[in-house]
This record gives C-alpha cells, structure tokens and sequence, in this order.
C-alpha cells in the first residue's frame, strides 16, 4: 500500500473487489463532468449576453458556476467515504452534496425563467 493516495483511505481494510471500486471512480469521474458542464453553462449564460434580464442572467450564471466549483468537493469526498466504506465493509454512506447541486440547479433556473419574463 506505500505510495497509494490518499493513505487515510488506503491505509484501512481490506481490498475491495476491484468492480466496486472502479465503479466508484466512475461515479467520481460523472461528478467531475457534472462540474464542468456547470461551469460552462455559467460562463456561456454570462458570456453569451442573451436578451435577459442582465441582474437575473447574472445571477443563474453565479448560482451555476459556484454549484459547478462544488461540485468537486462531492467529488473527491464522496469517492474518499465510499472507499473507505468499501474497504471496512460498511453501508455506502449518502451523497452529501447532492441535494444542494439539485437546488442550485433549480434556483438557476428559476432566475432564467424571470430573466425571461422580465
């Protein structure tokens, strides 16, 4: 185990089947991506300067990018107590920042519905 990343997850249990854990990796990859794809509506709902209303459309593009910045963090904590889950043979712990994204989301979109109407 020397040399694995990061050894507070790696440094307990045992091996876990290797398909849980590359499907936990990808779990963490479709996050990252999930990331990207915020950030990059964002920036083109801001860069773009569509017939919005200019403090609405400002305002999703905020909401969007910030939800796209934490988006890693559910990332990479996720991915490090699953891990760690896996290999002490405990129940998969729930996604903390799940629920929040999903509001973010929701909160953005409802700022370009009015950015529409107004």
């Amino acid at each position: 185990m020397a040399g694995r990343f990061p050894r507070r997850v790696f440094g307990q249990g045992t091996e876990p089947d290797a398909r849980f854990t590359l499907a936990n990796e990808r779990t963490f990859l479709a996050w990252i991506g999930v990331s990207l794809a915020l950030i990059s509506v964002g920036v083109a709902l801001e860069s773009l300067a569509l017939d919005l209303h200019p403090g609405f459309r400002l305002a999703a593009s905020l909401v969007l990018i910030v939800a796209g910045l934490a988006s890693p963090l559910q990332a990479w904590f996720g991915w490090m107590a699953v891990e760690r889950a896996l290999r002490l043979g405990r129940p998969l712990p729930p996604s903390v920042m799940a629920l929040p994204l999903a509001v973010a989301v929701a909160v953005a979109g409802v700022l370009v519905i009015v950015a529409v109407l107004l």
